[in-house]
C-alpha cells in the first residue's frame, strides 16, 4: 500500500529528539532515566550542533550483511557498513537546519586501516504521528519507541521508499532486516548504544556496540 501522508509536522523552531520522543512516548517518557531525559531535551540550533565522541567496541556484519552493504553503498553509503572491526573511534554530530523541523545526525566511523566512513540520517514526525528516519535517496524506516528498565528502545516497523511525496513500503525480504536499538545510561555524560539488524531469513546481519560521551566542542578522535 502506498502512503502519501508524509507532510512534515513542525516540532519547534529548533527541534530536538527529546521533543519528538516525549510526544510519542507520552507518560512513558517519565520512565526513562533522568540523565537520558536531560540528554534528549537539549536542542541543537542552526550553527550550534551537539557533539558526542566515543568508540565502537564491536562492529560486525554477516556474509549477507557484507554483500548488502557493498551493494547499497552507492545509494546509502555508511548506513550499512560492510566490514567487521572493533575498538575504533566514532564521532556523532546532532544538528538542525534553518526552517527545517527535521533532526539531523552525522556519524564518522574511523575504522582501522580504512578511510573514514561518514553517514548522515535525519528524523522527523509524519502527519500520522509516526517517527520516521531517512537514511538517503528517500529510503527510510518507521520507528517504534519504548521504555524498558529506564532505557530507551527503538524498533523498526517497516522500511519504505519515498518518491515524489509517496511512501512506498518495501517487502521485508528485500531489506537488511528489523532494526533494534538500545540506549542505556551509564553516567550523566556517558551512555552506551547497541544496534542489531535481524533478517527474518538470514539472521543477524549487522551489530554495533559502543560507548559515547557528550563534548562541548567538536574534536578529532585519534
Amino acid at each position: 500500500m502506498v502512503d502519501s501522508s508524509v507532510a512534515r509536522v513542525p516540532l519547534a523552531p529548533f527541534p530536538s529528539e527529546g521533543e519528538l520522543f516525549k510526544k510519542i512516548l507520552g507518560s512513558a517518557w517519565q520512565g526513562l532515566h533522568p540523565d537520558i531525559r536531560r540528554r534528549f531535551d537539549k536542542n541543537p540550533s542552526p550553527g550550534k550542533a551537539l557533539h558526542y565522541l566515543g568508540a565502537l567496541s564491536e562492529l560486525r556484519c554477516s556474509r549477507f550483511g557484507k554483500l548488502l552493504g557493498h551493494l547499497t553503498q552507492p545509494l546509502i553509503q555508511g548506513a550499512l557498513i560492510p566490514y567487521s572491526d572493533s575498538h575504533f573511534p566514532v564521532e556523532i554530530q546532532v544538528y538542525a537546519k534553518p526552517g527545517d523541523p527535521a533532526i539531523y545526525k552525522q556519524r564518522i566511523y574511523r575504522l582501522h586501516g580504512r578511510k573514514p566512513i561518514q553517514f548522515t540520517s535525519f528524523m522527523r514526525e509524519s502527519a500520522r504521528g509516526e517517527v520516521l528516519e531517512y537514511v538517503g535517496m528517500g529510503l527510510g524506516m518507521k520507528l517504534v519507541l519504548s521504555v524498558e528498565n529506564g532505557s530507551l528502545h527503538f524498533r523498526s516497523d517497516g522500511y519504505f521508499w519515498e518518491v515524489f511525496g509517496w511512501r512506498i513500503p518495501l517487502p521485508g525480504v528485500f531489506t537488511p532486516g528489523k532494526t533494534f536499538l538500545w540506549h542505556h545510561n551509564e553516567t550523566p555524560g556517558r551512555f552506551n548504544i547497541r544496534i542489531e539488524i535481524r533478517h527474518w531469513l538470514m539472521g543477524t546481519t549487522f551489530t554495533q556496540v559502543g560507548v559515547f560521551e557528550e563534548v562541548a566542542e567538536p574534536g578529532m578522535a585519534a
